[in-house]
């Protein structure tokens, strides 16, 4: 069976309601526009965005709210839909933020939602800061970055998504003004945080000559990335330049051709085999640094086999980092990243989208998915 992409979806059935009756948003007045006549359009917006996705139905699995908030429009358009919050009347912010934080649960590939900055802010003020996001223009006021420059700009985004192609993740600002303040005839905004969404490649981060990264440049880039975000627990540094990379920014002594274990900065196992790894994590927080193999994609399995199937499982899906420069993405020409752990269960369980450090707080979405076991291509 295939892996199917899990797309979180959230309309806000009231957003933009104000834009055309004159009140200058939504936020607290939507009974007085619709008093005044004015007809919701998010789940329009919203439809138009899904509409880019429609071919790939069998390959998409919705999660969403009841009724006008995602299941309605989800069901009328043949996705394949479960329900994760149940609407008890009209929607409020509160049924937003009780979504998002359902959401968090559901190990998703992308949130959807279709509002405007009022609902950036509802999402953003339960989302942690390595959940997805992409907005669908449907509010009076966009000034958040979160979003797609129309509907169909925010459905192409994921349809590239679902092609595999090379989609980097960048932090855009979520923004919002004061709506009374707005209709009294002052501008009044204020940026409330980041969210990470995703955009086309952005080969920007590192320096570059003709479009081309810089190697060492971009390995060092990497490394501080990883380097940056270490924490106290045991790190397994797996084979290859690109992961040696980080060692040489924590100074410290690397077996290019076989994995290390650290802690606190410092190496408390060299060369170590499948056993000696199991042994020295028991009962411990452990990530994996990890990196692919160029021209192949394979991220386990390859040269790496210390890592056996029962660690991994103990490190869990999203204690996995995955290492790698764009150019060598890009050699692999859509072709998704692959493991071969000996465990086909396994194999298919760590299957799925994951943010490939690629840069200094620079990452892309890229996929992992077998085709032997799931048919992807």
């Amino acid at each position: 069976m295939a892996i199917r992409f899990r797309l979180g979806l959230i309309i806000n059935p009231f957003a933009g309601l104000g834009g055309s009756v004159a009140l200058k948003g939504s936020d607290g007045v939507a009974e007085e526009a619709l008093a005044r006549g004015a007809k919701p359009k998010a789940h329009l917006r919203m439809q138009q965005a899904l509409e880019v996705i429609l071919p790939y139905q069998d390959k998409i699995e919705v999660i969403t709210a009841s009724g006008d908030m995602g299941e309605n429009l989800a069901k009328e358009m043949g996705f394949d839909v479960c329900v994760v919050h149940q609407v008890c009347g009209k929607s409020e912010a509160s049924d937003t933020q009780a979504v998002v934080k359902y959401l968090l649960d559901e190990a998703l590939d992308l949130l959807l939602f279709a509002g405007g900055d009022g609902t950036a802010r509802d999402v953003y003020c339960v989302a942690d800061e390595n959940m997805p996001v992409l907005g669908v223009p449907a509010g009076v006021k966009i000034h958040s970055g979160v979003y797609g420059i129309t509907p169909h700009a925010s459905g192409m985004v994921v349809k590239m998504l679902l092609d595999g192609e090379l989609v980097s993740l960048m932090s855009a600002d979520v923004m919002d003004i004061d709506e009374v303040a707005f209709r009294q005839g002052t501008v009044r905004a204020k940026r409330y945080g980041e969210m990470l969404v995703p955009a086309e490649p952005r080969y920007i981060q590192a320096v570059k000559m003709g479009g081309i990264e810089i190697d060492e440049l971009v390995l060092t880039d990497i490394a501080a990335e990883v380097v940056e975000n270490m924490e106290d627990e045991l790190y397994i540094i797996g084979s290859g330049s690109t992961v040696a990379a980080v060692m040489s920014e924590l100074q410290l002594e690397n077996t290019l051709l076989g994995v290390d274990l650290v802690q606190n900065r410092r190496v408390i196992g060299a060369d170590l085999g499948a056993r000696q790894l199991l042994d020295m994590t028991k009962d411990q927080p452990v990530k994996l640094v990890i990196t692919l193999i160029g021209g192949q994609g394979h991220i386990l399995g390859r040269g790496n086999q210390q890592l056996s199937s029962e660690l991994i499982k103990r490190v869990g899906k999203d204690n996995i980092i995955i290492l790698s420069t764009k150019t060598k993405l890009k050699a692999l020409e859509g072709r998704p990243l692959i493991v071969d752990s000996g465990d086909p269960e396994l194999d298919k369980d760590l299957c799925g989208y994951y943010r490939v450090i690629t840069g200094y707080h620079d990452y892309v979405m890229y996929q992992v998915a077998n085709p032997d076991l799931n048919g992807a291509s």
